[in-house]
């Protein structure tokens, strides 16, 4: 079965939903912990470099450590739908 230009276009942005919407959660946990870490460096005047980045990657880690089955699960079920398709 040959797919026609409108469903790989329709797949392509349906991909690129996909993407957003997986990696949103991880890339707003690393915002709003990084917001709060620039926050209370403000406040107290304490400017280490490790302070900004260690909080962050903690965050990542339990986010994707939280989500991961349900990403792993997201991308599987999008790769058969666009596989049964072809």
């Amino acid at each position: 079965m040959n797919p026609s230009f409108a469903h790989l276009v329709d797949a392509g942005r349906e991909a690129l939903l996909l993407g957003i919407g997986v990696s949103l959660p991880v890339v707003v946990a690393a915002a709003l912990v990084g917001l709060l870490a620039a926050l209370i460096q403000g406040l107290t005047q304490i400017h280490d470099s490790s302070l900004a980045f260690l909080p962050r990657l903690i965050a990542v880690a339990a986010v994707l450590a939280a989500l991961g089955p349900w990403m792993g699960r997201q991308i599987a079920a999008f790769a058969l739908r666009v596989l049964s398709g072809v």
